[in-house]
């Protein structure tokens, strides 16, 4: 996409919102539609599915947009909470970047389920290590191994942007990354799977038992009848 088109497409955006929030009463109905649909998303990411159970405790995540492909990894030791926020945006920065209308899909992984199928010796280390240093560990190898774009730059306080090279992190997460590969090489496994695994469109979320895929976009398709 060239600078032009690019510029055009920033100005129809704009003008689009000047429409939707050209009164008040206007306003109020886009911030009710806005906020319906963040909480239809983030009940899709956290409430029992079938016979799958609700999503709580520590947890991987990741966000993929159409086009640019997966845009964001994340965790948690509140999947309850957090997965509940994330599409609204009130205590994450994603949303405010990444509309969650444009997302095209969310995976979840509940990590601490990998545990049983991890080496012996990794499962001491991570009760040694703790469930909030081990999801930063497997937040840190995931971001390395997938590379998404918002994870890879931070912001300056001068307005600007720059590059983060995560593989030579010394976070905490990265200084104990290279302490569980066996449950590492579980959850990327678990990652490609549901990156890749096909969403029934009738429900918009497809769940495994170690985790699910959801697809927004999936709400914007009108019911069958």
């Amino acid at each position: 996409m060239d600078d032009q088109t690019y510029d055009d497409a920033y100005r129809g955006w704009r003008t689009s919102l000047t429409t939707l929030l050209a009164d008040p009463a206007r306003l109020a109905r886009w911030q009710e539609r806005r906020f319906q649909f963040a909480h239809r998303v983030g009940a899709l990411l956290t409430d029992g599915h079938g016979a799958g159970p609700a999503v709580t405790g520590p947890a991987l995540y990741g966000v993929f947009a159409a086009g640019a492909g997966l845009c964001y990894v994340g965790q948690t030791q509140e999947a309850e909470r957090r997965l509940r926020d994330l599409p609204v945006g009130e205590s994450h920065h994603l949303a405010n970047t990444v509309p969650p209308e444009l997302w095209e899909r969310v995976v979840v992984i509940r990590w601490p389920l990998l545990l049983p199928e991890a080496p012996v010796n990794e499962r001491s280390l991570v009760d040694d290590m703790g469930p909030t240093i081990c999801g930063l560990a497997l937040e840190h190898a995931l971001q390395v191994a997938t590379a998404p774009p918002l994870n890879s730059r931070r912001r300056r306080t001068s307005g600007d942007w720059q590059p983060r090279n995560l593989a030579q992190s010394r976070s905490r997460g990265a200084i104990h990354a290279q302490s569980v590969p066996g449950l590492t090489h579980l959850v990327l496994a678990a990652w490609a799977s549901l990156s890749k695994l096909e969403i029934p469109a009738y429900s918009a979320v497809v769940d495994t038992g170690i985790g699910r895929a959801v697809s927004p976009t999936a709400l914007h398709q009108p019911p069958e009848g």
